[in-house]
């Protein structure tokens, strides 16, 4: 079933469908597509740079200093005027090499642009020595930076080697979920070193990307910045109060980008949870939210709401029933084909990306099943991106089928493609997805095409 579309807030519709009615027992799940459709409407184009802070942070040791000895002056060149901006390099611990002295933030304008180019020259990196702090403590350094900048839009580019990461960074968890909603981080690899999972874990807690970046790192730099630039609303969450039966609750986005997210329950609200969201463009988001439900004080075939979501000011009901033991639906909700085709591309990115350590690990049997499991649901969902990542370390017999033979690769090549299958950007889904059911005879019951005017079982007119 589908709730309608709400008329909403300026800007923002949300549309809720249900991924199936569910059967009752004490902890039942319920699955829900939320798709939210953002306009721009009056708000300019490009967000004034003034309302912007953007640290940049070099995690690299000084024999990788080619990989930025030109892109990072060039990056900082092309700062937009009035946007607040420090650079960070390394030792030991992280050090603000720009601006020097007492201030902590520069403000970009020609002269600054220049004098922070021409610092960014002689930026110290790692060298021999004693081993580096880690990635936690590069998050600290920027949450305690961008503390005594409030401005709307909080970022930290991160650009590393992996010679911060030590076997056992046990802070790193704990410094996330200090920094949940202070700000956002994209992260950049540059050299062969570097371990993909801290870098992911960093780009989905911190709602940011994660990516390699073998040439043309200032522009990549120079791009991060102008997609903030086009961010309309930094910080939206997501609330979902539920009835006093569920018992759990999750949110994932899943387009544009793959993120787990973290719910925050509210003091004096016991049955509600917010979801911090951020950097919102104009355009489309999809979410999957998960309730867990215990059905033994529910009335059956009963239309109920489990939940009400809520972003801004515009609202949107998840309702179901509890079926009769026995008694199937009449048809399938309308949202059951989007719900399956969320989980669906969940379930492919994680083959993908599990094949691909499994291949980087040796095991390649392991790899072999899961990249095939991938191609079958890649060529499903018409992904022809997941397509071309197994060509590369594969040869695709039947892609419908799952069958792959594995190529003959360098295991320190797959770090890149490591990353990309868990954190690259995925479109909405199709409008086709989830569109409702077609007709159906009144007198056999007999499902048919929504083309159809006939049954075909017993020739009665559709209604």
């Amino acid at each position: 079933m589908s709730s309608p579309t709400r008329p909403p807030q300026p800007g923002i519709r949300l549309h809720v469908d249900l991924g199936g009615d569910p059967r009752p027992h004490r902890s039942a799940k319920i699955e829900a597509h939320l798709r939210v459709d953002v306009a721009a409407g009056g708000a300019p184009t490009d967000l004034p740079a003034v309302q912007l802070a953007v640290i940049i942070a070099v995690d690299v040791a000084e024999s990788h200093r080619a990989a930025v000895r030109h892109a990072l002056p060039a990056a900082l060149r092309a700062l937009p005027d009035r946007i607040s901006f420090a650079v960070l390099g390394g030792g030991p611990e992280p050090v603000r090499c720009y601006p020097r002295g007492d201030d902590e933030w520069a403000v970009a304008d020609r002269d600054e642009r220049r004098r922070a180019a021409f610092v960014a020259g002689s930026l110290p990196l790692h060298r021999e020595g004693p081993r580096p702090a880690g990635y936690a403590a590069w998050v600290a350094g920027a949450r305690a930076l961008l503390a005594g900048r409030p401005v709307s839009v909080r970022h930290l580019v991160l650009i590393t080697d992996g010679s911060s990461a030590v076997a056992a960074d046990n802070r790193l968890e704990e410094e996330l979920d200090a920094c949940a909603g202070q700000f956002t981080c994209d992260v950049f690899a540059v050299g062969t070193d570097w371990s993909p999972d801290p870098l992911l874990t960093l780009a989905e807690r911190l709602h940011g990307t994660a990516e390699f970046v073998d040439d043309g790192l200032g522009p990549a730099i120079t791009a991060a910045i102008q997609r903030l630039r086009r961010v309309h609303t930094p910080q939206l969450p997501v609330e979902v109060t539920v009835r006093p039966s569920v018992r759990q609750v999750s949110l994932s986005e899943k387009a544009p980008r793959p993120h787990r997210l973290g719910g925050l329950p509210q003091p004096g609200r016991p049955h509600c949870w917010s979801f911090p969201t951020y950097q919102w463009e104009q355009g489309r988001r999809d979410y999957l939210l998960t309730l867990v439900a215990d059905s033994d004080t529910d009335p059956l075939e009963t239309e109920l709401q489990f939940a009400m979501v809520s972003i801004g000011d515009v609202h949107a009901p998840v309702t179901a029933r509890w079926h009769l033991p026995g008694h199937a639906p009449p048809h399938a909700p309308a949202g059951a084909e989007s719900v399956r085709t969320l989980n669906e591309a969940t379930r492919m990115r994680k083959a993908l990306r599990q094949g691909l350590i499994a291949l980087r690990e040796g095991r390649r049997d392991t790899a072999k099943d899961l990249l095939g499991e991938a191609a079958r649901l890649a060529v499903r969902s018409g992904t022809d991106w997941v397509l071309d990542e197994i060509r590369a370390v594969a040869h695709i017999e039947d892609a419908a089928g799952g069958r792959v033979r594995l190529r003959t690769v360098d295991a320190g090549t797959l770090g890149p493609m490591i990353l990309r299958a868990g954190s690259r950007p995925g479109g909405p889904l199709a409008e086709a997805v989830g569109a409702r059911p077609g007709p159906r005879c009144g007198g056999c019951g007999t499902p048919a095409g929504s083309e159809a005017r006939y049954c075909i079982a017993c020739g009665e007119k559709l209604l």
